[in-house]
């Protein structure tokens, strides 16, 4: 595109964004650190989704100090369902570390961000453009999708020369706009009316600059080599209770999946078929437990793996000393401890069947 053709470009996207762009909390701040909180929950999450997590983080931590001095169980249970729980420390981690070299204030220098624990390049290039207006373009699946279809690029989106090729072209593209608008526009575009499988192509406020759309392959781009198949892993989720109704919960590990949250106790049992081989094999990692049934199972999907849960209900039979990590606990205490979605919905399911359970 020649500057004449840039500038017509702009002009129609963000005249479409400002008409018919989404209306969100996040929008409504010149805040960098609600902004910084707000990309951070964006991150693999539906839009939806995040509004009222964000709004309600933003209330119990107003402040980067308010952040900094909260222990991580008060952050995970406020990010409690939002899932992908490492961005909540990171999160924490970065803002202690704001608090602590920079007074509070979030920099403005990209190198100083990227220094910063959780602020990767595509984080920093959104603070630096959406809170400090800098020409600074922020490389998304969105972004890519689009100027590929736009100036029909060929190149496989997941190799990292062709982000390059990308970053390259948009830094032509918002140095001649408003950086915060341009970023922000390029995303609802891609959200509302690009979309990776169906187009709007008939609403879109840059059809005249699209290439693929004059050839009629909207659908075939961007190009993206095909995802490793999900791995299934089964785990037996054991509902246990003592003699006074209490429900046996641990802790996981402060290192890897789910860190750090509460859950009711897990154990794999990909290397058992048999129910009877389970059972046994359960009693043999936590103790005597008298099996009335397996409850129901269930599927939870994470980006990368599957895991199918089958729930087992029980009641401990001999007295068993707790170990590291582990908790007798009511269930109406268990709203003051973080659990993962998936042991959310035996939380749900024990409430809804206490009376067949008791």
């Amino acid at each position: 595109m020649d500057l004449q053709t840039i500038q017509s470009f702009n002009h129609d996207l963000l005249d479409w964004f400002h008409q018919e762009g989404r209306k969100l909390p996040w929008r409504e701040t010149s805040n960098p650190y609600y902004i910084w909180i707000s990309e951070v929950m964006l991150q693999q999450t539906q839009v939806n989704t995040v509004i009222p997590y964000y709004e309600r983080f933003i209330k119990q931590f107003p402040t980067p100090s308010a952040l900094a001095s909260a222990s991580e169980q008060e952050v995970l249970k406020c990010w409690e369902g939002l899932g992908y729980y490492s961005r909540a420390r990171h999160l924490q981690e970065g803002v202690r570390e704001v608090v602590e070299k920079y007074d509070s204030t979030l920099p403005e220098r990209k190198k100083d961000l990227l220094s910063i624990t959780g602020i990767g390049p595509y984080t920093a290039a959104a603070l630096l453009s959406i809170a400090f207006n800098e020409p600074e373009p922020a490389i998304d699946g969105n972004l890519m999708r689009v100027l590929s279809r736009v100036f029909l690029i060929d190149d496989d989106i997941s190799k990292q020369k062709t982000r390059k090729k990308f970053e390259a072209l948009a830094s032509n593209l918002i140095i001649e706009t408003v950086p915060s608008a341009f970023n922000q526009a390029l995303m609802d575009l891609g959200a509302m009316i690009c979309r990776p499988k169906t187009t709007e192509c008939t609403e879109c406020p840059i059809q005249n600059y699209c290439l693929a759309y004059k050839e009629g392959v909207q659908l075939e781009y961007p190009v993206k080599t095909g995802k490793a198949k999900l791995r299934t892993l089964n785990y037996a989720v054991l509902l246990i209770t003592d003699e006074h109704g209490r429900y046996l919960i641990e802790q996981r590990p402060e290192q890897g999946l789910l860190a750090g949250m509460w859950q009711f106790p897990m154990v794999a049992l990909d290397e058992y078929a048999e129910q009877s081989q389970r059972e046994q094999f359960i009693q043999s990692r936590v103790g005597k437990i008298d099996f009335r049934q397996q409850s129901f199972t269930y599927t939870h999907r994470f980006s990368h793996l599957i895991w199918q849960l089958s729930l087992f209900k029980g009641q401990i039979q001999e007295d068993r000393r707790l170990k590291e990590r582990e908790k007798w606990m009511s269930l109406n205490d268990m709203q003051h401890y973080p659990f993962p979605v998936s042991h959310q919905k035996v939380i749900e399911w024990v409430k809804k069947n206490r009376q067949e359970h008791t």
